[in-house]
């Protein structure tokens, strides 16, 4: 099942990644030195098929016998791994699926990510391969490794650009917080009344309407005594 199958209500998926074709060559390291040692357990091997040197002979037989199915079966294994390999970062998580006969598979947080490193030695730079360790809030229990993927640098860079859109999110309760803490200082202010220049201007106003002849004398003097006693 792949990993568009898996995602979650509201999850998008925004890069992906997959095992670079040398990561099969990589994992085959130790199969690599089964094939060897079957080579030498071949040539240690007698020719003869009779009495005691025929039986070590037929020991040594089954043993690289045993060595090459086992070598070949761990080499086909890590090109099956190597084929299903997904990779994928969400608006929500960094998700792994790869494995076929024992499925690894697993899924971080981006809100839980605290960093991301990829790591592309000299043959990997041209090839456009590398490793990518992601740490997490958790420490070292909360390691991630994906071993030979594709375009490591660009996979990381997608996992910090959702990281740093995510931040603004996390800060809204911090700014709540400020608006209500500056909240009192703001009713304070309004409850304080209009300042003098208010007043002022308010007086002014009256004063045109009054030689405009819009109020009376007696009412312009009325609301200034008013206006007054308010400054």
């Amino acid at each position: 099942m792949s990993i568009a199958d898996n995602l979650i209500a509201n999850e998008k998926i925004e890069a992906t990644s997959t095992k670079a074709w040398i990561a099969p060559v990589r994992d085959s390291l130790v199969p690599a030195l089964l094939l060897v040692a079957a080579y030498f357990v071949d040539w240690l091997s007698p020719n003869s098929t009779t009495g005691v040197v025929g039986w070590i002979g037929n020991v040594l037989d089954l043993v690289r016998l045993g060595l090459v199915v086992v070598a070949v079966g761990w080499i086909a294994y890590n090109i099956v791994v190597w084929r299903t390999a997904e990779f994928a970062v969400t608006n929500l998580r960094v998700i792994r699926e790869e494995g076929f006969i024992s499925r690894r598979s697993s899924a971080t947080l981006i809100s839980s990510i605290s960093d991301v490193q990829s790591r592309v030695g000299i043959l990997g730079r041209p090839l456009h391969y590398g490793d990518l360790v992601i740490f997490t809030q958790s420490g070292s229990a909360g390691v991630d490794r994906f071993r030979s993927i594709t375009e490591p640098d660009a996979f990381r860079n997608a996992i910090m650009t959702r990281k740093m859109v995510e931040k603004p999110a996390e800060n809204v309760p911090g700014q709540a917080a400020r608006a209500v803490a500056a909240a009192p200082a703001a009713a304070a202010a309004a409850a304080a009344g209009p300042s003098s220049a208010d007043l002022a201007a308010l007086l002014s106003s009256l004063a045109d309407l009054r030689d405009k002849g819009a109020i009376t004398a007696e009412e312009y003097e009325t609301k200034k005594a008013d206006i007054l006693a308010r400054m």
